[in-house]
């Protein structure tokens, strides 16, 4: 039995879209589990009305995607399931997608976490995601394949050093190994911590790419419409800023510490100079506003 946790946070097209995918599902037993973000009443009814076998959890406010994911997990931990994936709700998924991930993941006992290849659902000729890579020696995160075409080179199951909270499927006793997502990232990451904290208790992490699944892509951080800061929403640059911050200051040691902070620096100065001359000054503001509290926050 696997429990399959999605959040929702005012996007119920594509959470429709996601479950109706995996609807389709083969044998393979699941719990689907909604965690609905800010619900809305009358769209979660709806919701629930068309996909009643789900269990939905609807939430006052905004938790964010770790505050949220984990509640879905501790709900999966309190039903004693095996397995644990989270998923996207702005994915679309193939009918087997999960039977090689498990295959994967139970080939031996020191694989934690497995996830598969992510293609672009609007360009599913191209990876949005095959598995992340970090330099060390400045804590830089690195997306495989990103925006490559999908290729043979990008194909079997590969060792990586981070999964994405994109699609990642983990036995529940890792995650109670582990422990849940660290809320104080409320958003991105979040997944490149869970990962190293995985790594840190034995742990290999790998991408399958046996079955690929399909991602809409910042459903939630994008603006339809150009804004006087441009389509992305500033909010996100604090997140980035300040959790790229903590990442650093929680899993960086010695002389790595040092270059990671360095890079930091020039990495902030990278950006105000780029907003100042483009005058984006929400975007300005709020990457010194991350920046500054990366590093007032007690960890």
């Amino acid at each position: 039995m696997i429990a399959i946790i999605l959040v929702n946070w005012k996007n119920y097209d594509d959470t429709h879209d996601c479950l109706q995918s995996l609807d389709l599902l083969d044998h393979t037993p699941t719990k689907i589990i909604v965690v609905d973000n800010e619900s809305q009443e009358k769209k979660a009814a709806h919701l629930l009305k068309m996909f009643p076998n789900i269990i939905l959890l609807p939430q006052v406010i905004n938790l964010g995607f770790t505050g949220a994911n984990n509640i879905g997990i501790q709900h999966a931990l309190d039903l004693d399931v095996p397995y644990i994936m989270l998923l996207n709700n702005d994915t679309v998924v193939t009918s087997d997608f999960i039977r090689p991930l498990l295959t994967t993941l139970d080939a031996s006992d020191d694989i934690g976490a497995v996830q598969p290849k992510i293609l672009f659902f609007d360009a599913p000729h191209k990876i949005w995601n095959a598995g992340g890579l970090i330099q060390p020696f400045i804590t830089y995160t690195k997306t495989i394949g990103f925006r490559k075409i999908n290729s043979s080179q990008y194909d079997g199951i590969k060792e990586v050093d981070w999964i994405t909270g994109c699609c990642i499927l983990l036995k529940s006793e890792v995650v109670r190994a582990v422990g849940l997502l660290d809320d104080r990232f409320f958003a991105y990451y979040e997944d490149v911590d869970w990962s190293l904290r995985i790594r840190n208790k034995g742990y290999r992490l790998l991408c399958c790419a046996d079955a690929p699944i399909y991602h809409k892509v910042s459903a939630s951080s994008i603006h339809e419409t150009k804004t006087a800061d441009g389509y992305l929403s500033p909010f996100v640059h604090f997140l980035n800023i300040r959790n790229h911050v903590f990442l650093v200051r929680l899993h960086s040691k010695g002389i790595n510490a040092m270059l990671s902070h360095l890079y930091l620096l020039l990495k902030i100065t990278g950006y105000v100079v780029y907003f100042s001359l483009r005058r984006r000054n929400k975007k300005l503001k709020m990457s010194l506003k991350g920046f500054i509290e990366g590093y007032k926050t007690p960890l």
